[in-house]
């Protein structure tokens, strides 16, 4: 009966490796560059080596293993790094750490640490410049997008022809760091070289308070054109615990006395890049933002902010490129700097080979 059995299990693994087929795929990015920064301290500049100018480094894995019958098991591990140091860019040592099932049918659910769902409409379908779907080293856009990120998630992706949609549910487990519990919804539609698309997104933090998120644009290209535009609107309850960690993303403003005193925040955005030579790209892109506060001493003013960032990139092969970007910021309002200065100048060239 002993033999029976053995024998029966080894029938079963061979027929398992058959159609089994698994691939394990390493990735990554490593970016550096030189960076200048103005009025970083009362008249004060600034030096430095940034650990990802374009884009953030980064090391992580990919595996998909087939199931057979149309579905696949999936997942995902990736670690960002400083370069500059060699250390961890982040408390959380794995910025995304999920595993999935996907179909060939039904799509795909994914449970684990990921991007939210404004993350993906910007970086997807309305990106701010075309080789590179932002700045690392500066990208305001990226401040309206809750966190990026959110821990706890399930999040299910389906696509029919050019129609693509994503719900995401997750669970805060009464842990504030994990930026709570969400809920929201993602729809795109790409058509030839137009795609087009919006999300909303709702996070409630431990004290029961709500921030809400929607964004919607457009992208167009033309030949070597790329033309993109976007609205973004971020809205917090007042006495919420979130909006220290969801207001810190725009440049490393001061955006007011108290950081958990923001109404609402928007954001209007457009840019343009233009490929010179297939070798040779440039983009421009602006971005604007205003403001209100809860506040008492500053209810009734709107903060502003003008941003703006020019690069030129030329790549020397399809993993290495080397650019050169220029921005610039000017806040109004209830707005600053920690320095106390309004305005920023900034400067940097760089290098990013990705594997």
């Amino acid at each position: 009966m002993k033999k029976a059995y053995m024998v029966l299990g080894l029938l079963a693994a061979s027929t398992t490796a058959a159609f089994a087929q698994s691939s394990v795929q390493l990735y990554g990015i490593v970016d550096a560059a030189a960076r200048y920064t103005s009025s970083v301290s009362a008249g004060g500049s600034k030096y430095t080596l940034a650990p990802g100018g374009m884009s953030q480094s980064r090391l992580g894995v990919n595996v998909t293993e087939d199931l057979g019958g149309g579905l696949k098991a999936v997942a995902n591990l990736e670690h960002r790094l400083n370069s500059d140091t060699g250390t961890a860019s982040a408390t959380d040592f794995w910025r995304q750490s999920w595993v999935g099932i996907q179909s060939a049918d039904f799509g795909v659910i994914r449970l684990g640490r990921q991007y939210n769902i404004l993350f993906d409409i910007y970086t997807s379908t309305y990106a701010s410049f075309k080789y590179s779907p932002y700045i690392e080293a500066y990208k305001p856009e990226i401040g309206l997008s809750m966190g990026a990120r959110q821990s706890n998630m399930v999040k299910y992706i389906g696509e029919a022809g050019g129609l693509r949609g994503e719900i995401q549910v997750s669970a805060g487990e009464g842990d504030a760091a994990q930026q709570s519990k969400s809920m929201g919804g993602l729809l795109r539609y790409a058509m030839g070289e137009f795609t087009v698309g919006g999300a909303y997104l709702e996070v409630t933090d431990t004290t029961g308070k709500k921030v809400k998120g929607f964004t919607g644009g457009a992208a167009y290209t033309a030949g070597p054109w790329y033309v993109s535009a976007a609205y973004a609107e971020n809205k917090f309850d007042k006495g919420g615990v979130l909006g220290a960690s969801y207001t810190a993303g725009l440049i490393g403003a001061v955006l007011n006395a108290a950081a958990n005193d923001v109404a609402k925040r928007d954001m209007f955005s457009v840019g343009a890049t233009y490929q010179l030579t297939t070798q040779l790209n440039l983009g421009a892109h602006y971005w604007y933002s205003t403001q209100t506060h809860y506040g008492a001493a500053i209810a009734n003013v709107k903060s502003k902010a003008d941003y703006f960032a020019g690069v030129a990139d030329y790549a020397f092969s399809k993993r290495t490129d080397a650019y050169l970007e220029v921005d610039y910021t000017k806040f109004s309002g209830a707005v600053a700097y920690a320095s106390g200065n309004s305005k920023r100048g900034g400067a940097m060239v760089g290098l990013r080979h990705r594997f």
